[in-house]
C-alpha cells in the first residue's frame, strides 16, 4: 500500500525546483524532470523503475534506485527533481536516501543546505549517520568552520572502527590549520598517517607553513620526513618556510642541511634564502659558517646585494673583527654595490658602543662627503654614547646639524636624550622634538605661533604641545605618529600616566594607531603605580589591536612582575614565550635570577640560569655579575668564584659589579686573601674603587664586629673623594645599630688571625688615594654612648645633606632602638614616620614585634600583631616567623602550634630555625608524635634537623620504646642527607663541565679567527 503522499520540502533551498501540483481527483503522470542529452534514456527508465516498484509496493527496491539516481545525477538540482519525482508519487526518503542527498550538496558545495537538512532528516529523527555521511559532514562542517563538530563526525567515525574517508581528513587538517590549531591538527595528522592515508600535497604545506609559524619546528620536520617517505614533491616555498623558521629559532644548521636537501631535489636556493643562512650564523657569532655560505652563494652565480653584505658586516664588527668588516665594505664597492645608511650605522653603533666615539663621528662625516644621507638612527647611536661620556655640548651641536641636514626626529631619539635630561623637563624636550618636526618635517615655523598665557607653566606648556600637534597633523599627517608618540612618552617619563591615555584615545580618534614603544611605556607606568590588572590588560588590549609584543614588552611584563613580588606571573611570561616559540632575552633571565637571589630562593635561581642555557641564549656580563651576586650572598663563594673564571675563559671583559660581587662574598666567608687578589686584578684591568664597593666591605666589617676597621675605610672612601649616597649611610647607621650588642659584651669573637689580610686589603685600596695612607682615618669605640652619638650624627647629616629618609632607614634605624631597649624612641619614630607620609610596612611591624620578644613583653607582641592585621598590613612569612620563635622561647606552645597552622593556611612555610625552635619545645614537653609530625615537615621542605634537637628526639623515642619511629626517622633524615649533597654535587658537576665546553668553543673560535686571517 502506498502511504499518503509527501510533500516535498527541498524547495525550500531550490526555489525553482517547485512543480505546480493539479488538484484533479484522476491520475496525473509525474513530472519529467530535466536531464541532459547524454544521460536521459538512462534516466527514464530509472524512473520508470522506481515508478513500477512504487506500484508493485516494493517500497525498499524503489528506495535503493532513487539513492541511485542521487548519487549519480550530474547536478544538485537533477537530484532534487529525482526527489520531487519520488515524493509525488507518494514515497518518502528514508534515512539512507537523507544521506545520499546530502552527500551530493556536500559534494557540489552547498555545505549550509546540507547541514539543515541533516539536522532535519537525521538528527531531529533519532537515526545514527553511517559512516559515508559522518565522512561527508566532517567535510561540511570543515568548510563551513565548525570544527568540533567536524571532529565529533570524525570521531564517530573511528568508533565505527572503520577509517575516514581521505577528503574527510584532508579537510579537518586543513581546516584545523586555517583557524591555527596547528597542535591539534599534528595530533589528528599523526593518526591519519599511522592509518596509512596519505593526504594533498597542499594539506601537508598548510600544516608545515602552520606549525613553523608556531614554532614547533620537530613536529614540521616530522610532517616534512612522512611526506617524502610518500613521495610527495615538495615545493620551493616549502623549504623556503623550513629554512626561515630553522634560522628564526637559532638552528641554522639544520636550516642549512634542508638547503642542501633542497639542491639534491633540484631547487636551488635564492639570494634571500642564502642570506638568511648568514643572518643566522652571524648572529651566533660563526662567522666561518657564515662566510662559507657566502662564499658558496659566490659560486652558484647567485648575487649578494646590500642586505647579505650588511650582514656580514654587522656580524664582524659584533665579533670584534672590524677589519674584516671593511674588507668586506670595499668588496661591496668593487662589486658595484653602493653602501646604505644601514651599512655605516652598523659601524657606527658598534664603534659608539666600544666608547670610539670620534670614529663614529669620522664617519658620519664621511658618509655627508659622500652623498648617504644618515638617517636619524645613525644620530640616535651617537646621541645615546655622548650622553653616557656626558659630552653635552657636543650633543648640541650634533642635534643643530642633524637638524640642518634635514632628518627629522622621531619616538626612539626622545627616549636617547631624556636619559641627559634633568627630573621635570620631559615636557620641554617633547616640545623642542615637535618645534623640529614642524619645521625640518612640515616646512612651518612654530616660533611664530602666539603664546597662551596661563598662571601654571606646566599647563602652559601643555598647551601649546598640543596645538603644535594639531598643527602638524594638519600639514603631514605622516608625522602625526611620532609626534603622539613623543608626547605620550613625555607624559609617561613625568608620571603623567592619565594624561598619557588621554592623548593615546586622541591619537586613536584621529585614525592613528600607537606604536610599539608607545604601548610599552604606558605598560611601564602602570607597573610604577602598582597597577598590575591594569597593566596586563592593557597588554591583552594591545594584541587584541593587532599589535603584536616585542622582547622589550616581555621584559617590562617580568620586571613589573619581578618588583610586585609576582614571581609566579614571571614564569608564566617565560612559558607564554617558550609557547609561542620566541626565545627569551638575557635582560629578562636577568631580571628573574636577581628577584629570586633577593628572596634567597638561589636553587631556584640556578634552575633558570641552566634553562637559560639550554634555550641557546648565552649570559652577558650583566647576568654574569647577577649570579655572581647571587652565589656570594647565598654564601656559596666557590660557585661565585668557578663562575667568574667561566666568564673570562669565555672572552667577557668582568665589570666593576662582578668584582665588587665576588669580592664581597669572599670577605664574607673570611676569604680576604682571596678577595684581595681579585681586588689586584681588579686594579690591573684598570677598575678604580668605587662607593658600591666600599659601602659592601664597609657592610661586611660592621657585620663581624670589626667597627674599627670599617671606620678606617669610610675615612679612606673620604681620602679618595668618593661620596656617601644613602645606601652607604644606611649602611652606616644599620651596622652601628647591629653592634649595640658587640659593646654590650655579647658578641665576642677575635678576628686576629684575618688582621693581616685586612691590612693587604687597605693597602690594595689606598694605593690610589689621594693622601698619605699614615692620615687614615681612625676611630677606636669602647663604649654604646660612643655608637649612638655617631649614629646621631650620621642622621644629622643625611638630613642635611638633601636626601629623603627612606623607610629601610627608618626601619633601620627603629632597630637600633628596639637593640638599645628605647621601645618608646622606637614607637616615636614611628609616629614621625606616619607624619611624613611613610606608614609603617610589614618589615617595621617584625622589628617591633622582635623587640618586645627581647624584653619578655610577649603580650605586647601579639597585640602588636593583632593591630597589624587590623591597619591592612598583611602579615609575611617573616612576621610569622617572627612571632612563631618568640612564642616558643617563652613557652607558649599551643599559641605556636596554632600560628604555624595559620601560617600554613596562608600559604607560607616555616622557615627552619621556626622549625628547630617548635621541635625543641616539644622535645621539652616530650609531645614525641607531635615532634615526629614536625620533621616529617622539615624533611619535606629539604630542612635537616639539627643535630642537637635530632639527638634530643631519638633519646625521647627510645625511652617511649619507639624504636620503629626512631628507626625511620634515621633513614629519613640520612635519606635527605644523601639527595642533597648528590643535589650539591651534580651542581658542581654542571660548572665543571659547562667550563670544560665553553674552553673547548673559545679555542674553536680563536682557531677559526685564524683561518679566517
Amino acid at each position: 500500500m502506498i502511504k499518503k503522499r509527501p510533500s516535498s520540502h527541498y524547495h525550500l533551498f531550490f526555489p525553482g525546483s517547485r512543480r505546480t501540483v493539479n488538484t484533479c481527483p484522476l491520475p496525473i503522470e509525474p513530472p519529467t524532470p530535466f536531464v541532459s542529452n547524454d544521460s536521459s534514456d538512462h534516466r527514464t527508465l530509472c524512473l520508470s523503475l522506481v515508478d513500477r516498484l512504487i506500484n508493485q509496493g516494493l517500497l525498499s527496491s524503489a528506495q535503493q534506485v532513487i539513492q541511485r539516481i542521487i548519487l549519480q545525477s550530474s547536478s544538485v538540482p537533477d537530484a532534487i527533481a529525482a526527489v520531487d519525482f519520488a515524493a509525488f508519487r507518494g514515497l518518502e526518503l528514508n534515512s539512507s536516501g537523507h544521506s545520499a542527498l546530502i552527500r551530493k550538496l556536500v559534494s557540489s558545495g552547498e555545505y549550509q543546505v546540507a547541514k539543515v537538512l541533516y539536522y532535519e532528516s537525521i538528527v531531529s529523527r533519532g537515526n545514527v549517520p553511517d559512516s559515508l555521511l559522518s565522512n561527508s559532514m566532517v567535510i561540511c562542517c570543515c568548510e563551513l568552520g565548525k570544527l568540533e563538530e567536524a571532529k565529533e563526525h570524525f570521531d564517530r567515525i573511528v568508533s565505527f572502527k572503520s577509517l575516514p574517508c581521505k577528503e574527510a581528513c584532508n579537510a579537518l587538517v586543513r581546516g584545523l590549520c586555517r583557524q591555527n590549531r596547528v597542535q591539534e591538527a599534528f595530533e589528528y595528522f599523526t593518526g591519519i598517517g599511522d592509518a596509512g592515508i596519505v593526504l594533498r600535497s597542499s594539506c601537508y604545506n598548510s600544516l608545515i607553513d602552520g606549525l613553523c609559524l608556531k614554532g614547533y619546528l620537530d613536529e614540521a620536520l616530522h610532517v616534512f620526513d612522512e611526506m617524502n617517505e610518500r613521495g610527495i614533491p615538495c615545493t620551493h616555498h616549502l623549504y623556503k618556510s623550513l629554512v626561515y623558521s630553522f634560522c628564526k629559532r637559532g638552528r641554522v644548521e639544520e636550516a642549512e642541511l634542508l638547503s642542501t636537501d633542497m639542491e639534491s631535489q633540484g631547487l636551488f636556493p635564492d639570494k634571500v634564502m642564502y642570506t638568511t643562512l648568514i643572518n643566522g650564523y652571524c648572529k651566533q657569532k660563526k662567522m666561518k659558517m657564515a662566510m662559507r655560505v657566502f662564499l658558496k652563494m659566490l659560486k652558484t652565480d647567485c648575487e649578494p646585494d646590500r642586505f647579505t653584505y650588511n650582514t656580514l658586516i654587522h656580524g664582524f664588527f659584533n665579533l670584534g673583527m672590524p677589519d674584516k668588516g671593511w674588507v668586506l665594505h670595499n668588496q661591496m664597492i668593487e662589486s658595484g654595490i653602493k653602501p646604505d645608511a644601514i651599512t655605516y650605522h652598523v659601524m657606527m653603533r658598534k664603534y659608539c658602543k666600544e666608547k670610539k666615539i670620534d670614529c663614529a663621528i669620522m664617519l658620519l662625516d664621511n658618509m655627508h662627503h659622500i652623498d648617504i644621507a644618515p638617517t636619524v638612527h645613525c644620530y640616535t647611536a651617537l646621541f645615546s654614547a655622548l650622553c653616557k661620556e656626558n659630552r653635552v655640548m657636543e650633543i648640541d651641536n650634533l642635534f643643530y646639524k642633524m637638524l640642518n641636514s634635514g632628518v627629522v626626529p622621531d619616538h626612539v631619539l626622545f627616549l636617547t636624550l631624556i636619559r641627559m635630561y634633568p627630573e621635570r623637563n620631559e615636557l620641554n624636550l617633547a616640545l623642542m622634538l615637535l618645534q623640529a618636526i614642524a619645521k625640518v618635517g612640515c616646512g612651518f615655523d612654530p616660533s611664530c605661533f602666539p603664546a597662551s598665557s596661563t598662571s601654571n607653566p606646566t599647563k602652559e606648556l601643555k598647551l601649546e604641545i598640543e596645538h603644535l600637534l594639531g598643527e602638524i597633523v594638519r600639514k603631514n599627517s605622516s608625522l602625526a605618529v611620532p609626534g603622539f608618540s613623543i608626547y605620550i612618552l613625555a607624559l609617561c617619563a613625568a608620571g603623567n600616566t592619565e594624561g598619557a591615555f588621554l592623548c593615546m584615545e586622541k591619537m586613536i580618534s584621529h585614525g592613528y594607531q600607537p606604536l610599539l614603544s608607545t604601548y610599552n611605556s604606558l605598560i611601564r607606568c602602570l607597573f610604577c603605580e602598582g597597577l598590575v590588572e591594569e597593566a596586563r590588560s592593557l597588554f591583552d588590549l594591545m594584541q587584541d589591536r593587532g599589535i603584536i609584543p616585542n622582547l622589550e614588552t616581555y621584559l617590562i611584563m617580568v620586571v613589573g612582575y619581578c618588583k610586585s613580588g609576582d614571581l609566579a606571573s614571571a614564569f608564566d611570561v617565560l612559558d607564554e614565550l617558550d609557547k609561542k616559540g620566541l626565545k627569551p632575552c638575557v635582560a629578562i633571565y636577568d631580571t628573574i635570577i636577581g628577584c629570586l637571589s633577593r628572596q634567597k630562593r638561589i636553587n631556584e635561581a640556578e634552575a633558570i640560569f641552566k634553562r637559560m642555557l639550554e634555550t641557546g641564549v648565552d649570559p652577558d656580563e650583566i647576568l654574569y655579575a647577577t649570579m655572581i651576586n647571587a652565589y656570594s650572598k647565598n654564601g656559596r663563594v666557590l660557585q661565585a668564584r668557578q663562575l667568574f673564571d667561566i666568564m673570562v675563559k669565555c672572552g667577557i671583559q668582568a665589570s666593576s659589579c662582578a668584582y665588587t660581587a665576588l669580592i664581597n662574598g669572599l670577605v664574607k666567608k673570611n676569604m680576604i686573601t682571596v678577595g684581595c687578589f681579585y681586588l689586584d686584578r681588579m686594579l690591573e684591568d684598570g677598575f678604580l674603587p668605587n662607593n658600591m664597593l666600599y659601602t659592601s666591605l664597609i657592610n661586611q666589617f660592621l657585620r663581624k664586629g670589626e667597627l674599627e676597621f670599617a671606620f678606617r675605610l669610610i675615612g679612606l672612601m673620604e681620602s679618595s673623594r668618593i661620596e656617601h649616597d644613602l645606601i652607604t649611610y644606611t649602611t652606616l647607621v644599620s651596622g652601628l645599630c647591629r653592634n649595640f650588642l658587640c659593646i654590650k659584651g655579647r658578641w665576642n669573637v677575635s678576628y686576629k688571625n684575618t688582621k693581616k689580610a685586612r691590612e693587604a686589603l687597605f693597602y690594595l685600596l689606598s694605593k690610589n688615594c689621594l693622601v698619605p695612607k699614615d692620615s687614615s682615618f681612625r676611630c677606636p669605640i669602647k663604649s654604646l654612648e660612643q655608637i649612638k652619638d655617631i649614629a646621631r650624627n650620621i642622621l644629622t647629616t643625611v638630613e642635611g645633606s638633601g636626601f629623603m629618609p627612606n623607610l629601610y632607614l627608618s626601619n633601620v634605624i627603629i632597630s637600633g632602638f628596639c637593640l638599645a631597649n628605647m621601645m618608646q624612641d622606637a614607637y616615636d619614630h614611628v609616629e614621625w614616620m606616619q607624619r611624613e607620609g611613610m606608614p609603617p610596612n610589614q618589615v617595621t611591624f617584625t622589628i617591633l614585634i622582635w623587640g618586645h620578644f627581647r624584653f619578655g613583653e610577649i603580650d605586647w607582641a601579639i597585640w602588636l600583631f593583632n593591630k597589624m592585621n587590623a591597619n591592612g598590613c598583611i602579615p609575611d612569612k617573616i612576621v610569622y616567623n617572627t612571632l612563631i620563635r618568640g612564642l616558643c622561647e617563652a613557652g607558649r606552645l599551643l599559641d605556636a602550634l596554632s600560628l604555624s597552622h595559620t601560617m600554613h593556611k596562608r600559604g607560607f612555610s616555616p622557615s627552619k630555625a621556626s622549625y628547630e625552635s617548635l621541635l625543641r619545645i616539644l622535645c621539652a614537653n616530650q609531645l614525641t608524635v607531635h615532634a615526629l609530625r614536625i620533621c616529617e615537615e622539615m624533611l619535606a621542605c629539604d630542612f635537616v634537623p639539627g643535630w642537637y634537637n635530632r639527638n634530643w628526639l631519638f633519646c625521647l623515642l627510645s625511652e617511649e620504646q619507639k624504636l620503629s619511629e626512631a628507626q625511620m626517622l634515621h633513614d629519613m633524615i640520612h635519606s635527605k642527607i644523601r639527595m642533597l649533597k648528590d643535589l650539591k654535587l651534580k651542581r658542581s658537576k654542571f660548572l665543571v663541565e659547562w667550563s670544560k665546553s665553553i674552553l673547548i668553543e673559545s679555542c674553536q673560535r680563536e682557531r677559526a679567527q685564524v683561518l679566517l686571517s
